[in-house]
């Protein structure tokens, strides 16, 4: 079955559970099936693909930019939906002028949209929705003068809020665009420094959202919280949550307004400075009493030592000195040993039972030295931002007396917990990745995926290969299962390209990437795949 478009073709695949496939080592026990694959006839030299998973409509849709031979040739753009079996669905052409170059994708049930800027005109911005369940395409320019990067994006009740940097190059702060109607405006109760830690959480049947944003004197640090309305951006309220010791907070997440039941902060903790994390903190703020609303909720804080499978990452005798290290200490009454890690933290994940599960990747950035330079970095011994939202505010620094250049972060192991809803720990379990793990921007590598008997899957891809560990609470686990992505009978995958995987709901993934592949007679084809992995 073969579907043509303007600029190449889709090749819906069978299921590869049919094919009669080359020799290969048994997989794991536990490794997903994968069930479909499609493939597209598209070159990472001349298109650029954007892969938006729709859960909630068993949809995935592609934005894809072609350029043509040329430079005189306009580049095309085109949407294109696959059902469940990755059959391709829909296509639908969209006009983009050439200046423009696309930032982000995101989605709310039914609906993606895509982001544009115009390096040509600063604070030009074009917000693209395409309709899943009707085809319809709607485009919308906005002249915000003042924006410049786009950090963050996300969709709720047909308006995005867009976490960007201002021009005066000191400041971020949202934007509220209505894709609707072209009206946009700037949230002024969210202009923050530069430098400020920011996430948020969206509660789209209540049209509202909160955000979790961190305060500094540049020796202690709190979070503010702010919740607003998404219609018009007005504050609704907002609440400090401080400790007074010695401890600063960090960055946090918040629990989804729509579960009303519990409103669960949970985050990283310093001491002594604000660049390292020394472990999680973790609080229930509905504990605030209603004759007392500016009492404090109680903290609970979670130094990294109390956490069975942190150190995982080591080998057994460093985990162990380690672990001395820190016991002596604590039965000489002394200060703590202080950590020197980072973390980046993912929205937490509501439980059946009403607790929630805190998914945080360790990272350190990795350099490349000169033959004069100093030693590579330690893993617990590096700087950087710890935020999602903050991600392109890394400014890679050099030492005095060496040479390196910044290549990327590279993400060391992932911290999984489980909370209840007052904030107590109750399990933590680690997935410890490979070195090759290294994204050039500080952004999710790892994917989780709650599966339905309660157990996370936590997934990314390296080249050719799915690399995963199934998380039942704190029982410990291999962390080097992994299975190759299957293509045709007798062919072989010569080079991957953004190798990428998206959770799509009902125990699936999708995963993503341009592939050179061998076939018979020393031929190659160069496509970019979309293939389903069921555990």
């Amino acid at each position: 079955m073969k579907h043509f478009f303007a600029f190449g073709c889709c090749l819906c695949l069978l299921p590869l559970g049919l094919w009669a496939q080359r020799p290969l080592p048994p997989p794991p026990l536990d490794a997903p099936k994968q069930l479909a694959r499609t493939e597209l006839l598209l070159d990472p030299n001349t298109d650029e693909v954007q892969v938006q998973a729709l859960p909630a409509d068993t949809a995935v849709v592609l934005l894809i930019r072609h350029e043509g031979p040329g430079m005189a040739r306009k580049p095309q753009y085109v949407f294109q939906q696959y059902g469940a079996d990755l059959r391709l669905r829909r296509e639908v052409a969209v006009d983009i002028p050439p200046e423009y170059e696309v930032q982000r994708l995101c989605a709310e049930p039914g609906v993606v949209y895509a982001l544009f800027r115009t390096p040509a005109t600063p604070g030009r911005l074009l917000a693209v929705a395409y309709d899943a369940r009707g085809g319809q395409v709607r485009a919308q320019t906005f002249d915000t003068k003042l924006s410049r990067d786009v950090v963050s994006l996300k969709a709720m009740g047909g308006r995005l809020l867009v976490n960007v940097t201002l021009s005066d190059q000191l400041h971020q702060t949202v934007l509220l665009l209505n894709v609707a109607d072209g009206q946009f405006q700037f949230l002024s109760s969210l202009y923050e420094p530069l430098n400020t830690e920011l996430t948020s959480v969206a509660d789209r049947p209540a049209g509202r959202a909160e955000f979790v944003l961190s305060q500094s004197n540049g020796r202690k640090q709190r979070l503010l919280l702010k919740r607003l309305s998404a219609e018009h951006g007005q504050l609704l309220n907002s609440e400090l949550v401080q400790t007074e010791s010695e401890r600063s907070l960090l960055t946090a997440q918040l629990s989804s307004p729509e579960d009303t039941t519990a409103r669960l902060l949970a985050g990283t903790y310093g001491l002594r400075g604000l660049q390292y994390a020394q472990g999680l903190f973790a609080t229930d703020l509905t504990t605030r009493s209603a004759a007392t609303p500016d009492s404090r909720p109680a903290l609970r804080f979670y130094d990294f030592k109390r956490f069975r499978h942190f150190f995982d990452y080591l080998n057994p005798p460093h985990e162990a000195r380690l672990r001395g290290r820190a016991a002596r200490r604590e039965t000489r009454e002394a200060s703590p040993l202080h950590w020197h890690y980072h973390l980046l933290l993912h929205e937490l994940l509501r439980q059946p039972d009403g607790g929630y599960t805190l998914v945080a990747e360790v990272y350190t950035p990795q350099y490349n030295y000169s033959s004069y330079g100093g030693g590579m970095l330690s893993p617990y011994s590096v700087t950087g931002h710890n935020s999602l939202g903050a991600f392109n505010n890394f400014n890679p620094y050099t030492n005095y007396g060496s040479s390196r250049t910044f290549i990327g972060f590279r993400t060391t192991h992932v911290l999984v917990c489980g909370f209840d809803a007052k904030g107590n720990l109750l399990w933590d379990n680690a997935f410890v990745t490979q070195p090759g793990l290294v994204r050039s921007e500080l952004e999710a590598a790892v994917q989780p995926l709650p599966l339905a008997d309660g157990r996370l899957v936590l997934a990314y891809m390296l080249d050719n290969e799915v690399h995963y560990k199934r998380i039942s609470q704190g029982e410990a686990g291999p962390n080097d299962t992994k299975v190759e992505l299957l293509t045709g009978p007798t062919e072989k995958v010569l080079d991957v390209r953004q190798p990428d995987l998206f959770p799509w709901g009902d125990n699936k993934y999708i995963a993503s990437g341009f592939q050179k592949i061998k076939v018979e007679h020393g031929l190659e084809r160069q496509v970019f795949f979309l293939q389903v992995l069921h555990f």
